[in-house]
């Protein structure tokens, strides 16, 4: 199985305008100059992490949507990143995976961030997302969700060997600053209980609360050590190539997930 790359954009957002950062990110991505499989965005990308859905949730193969699959289809690779949705009389933080062809899976954030009154304005997901990109196994989650081992936790197959349910696990963010500490300790532990390998891919920039983030973005090895070198507060972009080799080998050489409960 060939390696697998990941272009991770770590960059502000426009507080509560879509068209805006619809924008931004038409030319973020069309600025990627590095062959990968895979593109990430941050959580909520076309509002920032807004608490008014009802004024800024964009429809069902919305313009968010529209401009994930264009931009997948000039770029021949796989983008993901949530956008707040309206789907039907609810709500969702609503992470989207987009293939070149135009087809998409869908991740509905399962945490849903209280301090900040999420859980009153959205709707909870309650499906865990797999999918499946040149053979890697990718779990999708969304920022808050990193709290939250057991949701991640990886399931060990006897019966394959004890094979892995995913091979990448995967997080976007709208993570403060002030927090940050928190979210880099977090995601080092989520690489090293499930032997994968770790993305997360959090926003800078000020809010429109006026809250600061640091970013932090990070891909990490299964033994939680960092392969990328994106620092904080800067606006990049980054590619990080994950082998399948390495992988597997410290998976049979440490099999710890045979002993899992």
């Amino acid at each position: 199985m060939k390696n697998l790359k990941i272009t991770s954009i770590q960059t502000f957002l426009y507080w509560e305008d879509a068209a805006a950062n619809i924008s931004h990110f038409e030319s973020r991505i069309s600025s990627v100059k590095e062959e990968s499989d895979l593109i990430v965005l941050p959580e909520m990308f076309t509002t920032g992490f807004t608490m008014n859905p009802e004024k800024f949730a964009e429809e069902q193969e919305g313009p968010g949507l529209q401009m994930m699959k264009s931009m997948a289809a000039k770029m021949n690779r796989v983008i993901c990143g949530s956008i707040a949705v309206k789907d039907k009389d609810k709500f969702y933080n609503r992470l989207y995976w987009v293939r070149a062809d135009g087809s998409f899976a869908v991740y509905n954030k399962r945490h849903l961030f209280r301090m900040a009154g999420e859980e009153k304005h959205y709707t909870p997901g309650n499906e865990k997302v797999i999918v499946e990109l040149n053979g890697w196994k990718i779990n999708l989650q969304v920022c808050y969700d990193l709290r939250f081992p057991t949701w991640s936790r990886n399931k060990w197959d006897a019966e394959k060997n004890f094979a892995a349910a995913y091979d990448v696990l995967l997080y976007v963010a709208n993570w403060p600053e002030v927090r940050n500490f928190p979210w880099k300790q977090l995601l080092i532990a989520r690489a090293i209980e499930n032997q994968s390998f770790v993305v997360g891919v959090n926003r800078v920039g000020t809010d429109g609360n006026n809250f600061s983030h640091s970013g932090d973005s990070v891909v990490l090895n299964p033994r939680g050590e960092q392969l990328s070198k994106t620092k904080a507060h800067e606006d990049a972009i980054e590619t990080v190539e994950l082998n399948m080799a390495y992988l597997e080998e410290f998976r049979k050489i440490f099999p710890v997930g045979m002993d899992a409960d």
